[in-house]
């Protein structure tokens, strides 16, 4: 069967509004280290990573070797039963989010993840007013849908919470636009102190942000605005949930977590992705007063079960082992480097921005920030015919997002970086 056929198949049964790339779409069938083969045998450099998930790459052996042990033992068990594999990867993660007496959740997901993180910061502050970041994107159930500030992810207007926007996202157009670091800072903090005066009656429950935003095209505030946000979040008692999905691991290469980067240390941390290097383990981390503020008895079926915690434990051990957030940082700045320097005569890109192995390369109309989607949807056609993948996202969906695995070498950072320079270069004549 042809992976057009496939295609078919897939229109006739799946719903009309669940994405896929390319006009013809493909269907991965293998992978080894970063790079995959789809159904006819073609095989691509692979610089999305599944949507950042695939962190340490594919077919690594150590943790093919945990999955396929603990599938031999005991796959399911739930969370009425202890679960050791469960209880260790807690134990670790409590260590690495620094937040004191730490307590872990595990889901399947981000969106799962980020549900249960306002769940207890709204149990345990009583209140269901919110904050959230302009261009945000948090998952796709009922709760995070409301505290995303996408239009193309909007499915609904009604919401369980109050929301109000602070200041973040584009700094191309808008009202951060060719302003200092300092400037950004200063005006957060001002617009945030405004708008908790104008709050509904009961305060605030919490802020929920991204250090980087993904799915708003890897835009990002400067090094220090959370600081100061949290600042003013500190004298209203108002937590702050720092949603790690994507920028979590090392991915950004300076530190470990994306929020670190500006000095502070979250109350909530949300998670999932690249801990699962595909398996499906998520959750929130969180003080413990905070996440167990819960009134309620709860299980959870299927989060941190033994085999996803045994996989993410040898994925989380082969991340460490092999200082894979150094790689990113070093691979990273090349590539950055190289893209930032070699598109400076390319009309229509706008920005490349991001940080580690999450860089956006914005795209507009030639010689102004208008956004050009149709443009970015051609650079990922044409990054195909080269066998590179790539991601899209930004608030109109013209931003190119390059977030390869953590292991990408140095000669298939400069591979994918030359087709993305050649297709750039096409796309400008």
């Amino acid at each position: 069967m042809s992976q057009h056929e496939l295609f078919q198949r897939h229109r006739a049964v799946m719903p009309k509004w669940l994405g896929l790339l390319y006009k013809e779409p493909i269907e991965l069938v293998s992978g080894s280290g970063s790079y995959v083969i789809d159904r006819d045998g073609t095989q691509y450099l692979d610089f999305f990573g599944g949507i950042l998930t695939t962190m340490t790459g594919y077919g690594v052996p150590e943790v093919v070797e945990a999955i396929k042990d603990q599938a031999s033992k005991m796959i399911h068990t739930s969370t009425l039963y202890l679960i050791e594999p469960m209880i260790e990867l807690a134990e670790r993660l409590a260590r690495l989010s620094e937040i004191d007496n730490a307590k872990v959740f595990f889901t399947t997901s981000g969106t799962e993840a980020n549900d249960a993180a306002l769940l207890f910061a709204t149990a345990y502050r009583r209140s269901n007013q919110v904050l959230a970041v302009r261009n945000s994107y948090h998952g796709r159930s009922f709760s995070a849908l409301a505290v995303t500030s996408n239009p193309g992810y909007a499915a609904t207007s009604l919401s369980p919470f109050h929301v109000h926007y602070i200041l973040g996202g584009s700094r191309l157009r808008g009202p951060l636009a060719g302003i200092s670091d300092e400037e950004y800072i200063r005006r957060g903090v001002i617009d945030l102190e405004d708008l908790l005066h104008s709050v509904l009656p009961g305060g605030v429950a919490a802020l929920i942000a991204e250090p980087i935003q993904g799915v708003g095209g890897f835009s990002l505030a400067p090094d220090g605005y959370f600081k100061a946000i949290k600042a003013v979040l500190d004298r209203y008692e108002i937590l702050f949930i720092s949603d790690e999905v994507q920028t979590g691991w090392g991915r950004t290469g300076e530190s470990f977590w994306g929020y670190q980067a500006h000095g502070m240390i979250p109350d909530l941390i949300t998670f999932a992705k690249g801990l699962g290097n595909g398996l499906a383990i998520a959750g929130a981390i969180g003080r413990g007063e905070v996440v167990d503020a819960i009134p309620a008895s709860a299980i959870s079926t299927f989060g941190g079960g033994p085999l996803v915690a045994r996989g993410a434990l040898a994925n989380l051990d082969f991340l460490l082992a092999h200082d894979l957030q150094q790689n990113a940082k070093k691979i990273g700045s090349h590539i950055k480097d190289r893209l930032s320097a070699e598109t400076q005569e390319f009309a229509s890109v706008a920005d490349v921005r991001g940080k580690g192995l999450m860089i956006g390369i914005e795209l507009c109309e030639p010689n102004s920030t208008i956004p050009a989607p149709q443009l970015a949807s051609s650079f990922l056609e044409a990054t195909k015919v080269k066998q590179l993948l790539v991601g899209k996202g930004g608030l109109d969906a013209n931003v190119i997002r390059i977030a390869p695995p953590l292991s990408l070498s140095l000669d298939d950072a400069n591979k994918g970086v030359d087709i993305i320079i050649e297709c750039l270069a096409n796309l400008s004549r």
